[in-house]
């Protein structure tokens, strides 16, 4: 993980994504379907698992929840119909209405074997509404057995010829299809964060600097490239040509996990952590792969950090204040294992070269104890292997910290142009004015960073930080 500055906020990889206000929304489901309506509670028929009781589970607990499994359901919907586009439909209203049942009526002993059983129903109903498909789905749905909508958790249930349950659940397999070459890079990492990460189309636009409009019809010609794709694990050579788009795919659902770029929260614990856990499912597959071994150890890394992160009130705590007595050691241990288990694996490619920088960050420590020089040594080879001007704000910091904050200022003013004017920047530039002595051009970006971020967290400490400077 490219890290900032002493003063600089605690900083995510490269590929920021904006998100949408959070609130009480359900994980993927468009803003038009948020209204509790006849689509929010399934018949009476649809909830005879036994609930566990519901005062016992938050509202955040169900979303949670919720968000874990919807990605597995919609690539069990798949699996079973091949019907992409209409399955992610009735996946979204079954997530609907769970968010309505579940807090008055407890959460189910099966959480994803009710929602497959109710978004299967849904995505039944919808081909059977199709003449020419008619008699082929009553067909199919006749014989299938009255027990196969009520799917057991991954890992659970027969296996084997005739089993219906997985070692695994679908979702890995979900990943290298939304991966599927015969898609563009762009549409790959859209279709992947839509249907894998759960992000709504509002966030997967603003991560790439299109309207919403734009992204929704991208996102709908990826799914219609995809459609009668064989749902299955692909091939070697297949796979490895998919690996690139995945790892960035999930790389970009970490880094909305570790740092939410909109609403109330700084951290999202449900995306940060089912984005390490699908690269450890794409690890076990590619046990020997560097790029993979690199990227998990990035995300371990810089997950380590996250209970220093915030103070009691839940403001945002910079990385040179954290108390890392709090950083969790045996994540640091296993992540810094993988970063040189990475580096023995191949030639240092970008994930694992940032690897080694939030490795050097986790050893030190105390924040004066940051071995800054080979930090710098690590971005130079960074910056040349890729154009991202995140890379290059990470080695202006290095340089600053190296040079002195004059030296890293005139870094910083050579990628103004480069970064678009991104709050980043501003918020880096105040942090070395701010120690260079120069109180209020300092105080002057720190406003300017917190007008244009949309993380409350975030604006919060940068307007703090000119507060102070104003004194």
């Amino acid at each position: 993980m490219r890290e900032p500055g002493a003063g600089d906020r605690d900083r995510r990889p490269r590929g920021t994504l904006s998100a949408a206000g959070r609130g009480a929304r359900v994980p993927g489901a468009h803003p038009h379907h948020r209204r509790r309506d006849r689509l929010a509670r399934p018949g009476a028929d649809l909830d005879q698992e036994r609930p566990l009781r519901a005062d016992r589970t938050t509202d955040d607990d169900i979303e949670d929840l919720l968000r874990r499994h919807a990605p597995q359901v919609l690539g069990a919907l798949v699996r079973r119909y091949g019907h992409f586009d209409p399955a992610e439909d009735a996946v979204q209203e079954a997530l609907i209405a769970a968010a309505a049942q579940w807090p008055e009526d407890g959460v189910p002993e099966n959480p994803r074997g009710w929602l497959i059983r109710v978004a299967s129903r849904r995505l039944t109903d919808r081909l059977r509404s199709d003449e020419a498909r008619r008699r082929r789905e009553e067909t199919v749905a006749a014989l299938t057995p009255a027990d196969a909508f009520v799917a057991p958790p991954p890992g659970e249930g027969p296996t084997g010829q005739g089993g219906r349950a997985p070692s695994e659940d679908d979702t890995l397999t979900l990943l290298f299809l939304c991966c599927h070459p015969a898609l563009t890079p762009a549409a790959q990492i859209a279709l992947t964060l839509r249907a894998v990460g759960g992000l709504t189309t509002a966030e997967i636009a603003r991560a790439h600097l299109v309207e919403e409009a734009t992204m929704a019809q991208r996102i709908s010609r990826a799914k219609r490239a995809v459609r009668g794709a064989e749902f299955r694990r692909p091939e070697p050579e297949d796979r490895d040509r998919r690996l690139a788009a995945v790892l960035q795919a999930l790389y970009l659902i970490f880094n909305e996990g570790y740092t939410a770029t909109a609403g109330p929260d700084l951290h999202r614990t449900d995306l940060a952590r089912e984005a390490i856990r699908l690269t450890r499912s794409v690890r076990r597959l590619l046990p020997h792969e560097g790029r993979v071994t690199g990227l998990l150890a990035l995300m371990v890394l810089t997950e380590a950090r996250t209970p220093a992160r915030t103070g009691p009130d839940g403001e945002l705590v910079p990385l040179d204040e954290q108390d890392r007595a709090l950083w969790d050691r045996t994540a640091i241990a296993e992540g810094t294992a993988l970063a040189e288990e990475a580096l023995a694996q191949g030639p240092a490619g970008d994930y694992q070269l940032q690897a080694a920088i939030a490795a050097l960050h986790d050893e030190a420590g105390r924040a004066e104890d940051t071995d800054w020089p080979q930090i710098l040594a690590l971005y130079e080879l960074l910056v040349h292997r890729t154009p991202d001007p995140a890379a290059a704000l990470g080695r202006a910091v290095a340089v600053a910290m190296v040079h002195g904050p004059r030296a890293g200022l005139v870094e910083v003013d050579a990628l103004a142009g480069a970064s678009g004017g991104h709050y980043r920047l501003d918020a880096v530039r105040a942090h070395l004015l701010e120690r260079a002595g120069d109180q209020d051009a300092a105080r002057t970006a720190y406003l300017a960073a917190a007008d244009g971020t949309l993380s409350e967290p975030e604006a919060r400490y940068l307007r703090a930080r000119a507060d102070r400077l104003a004194l």
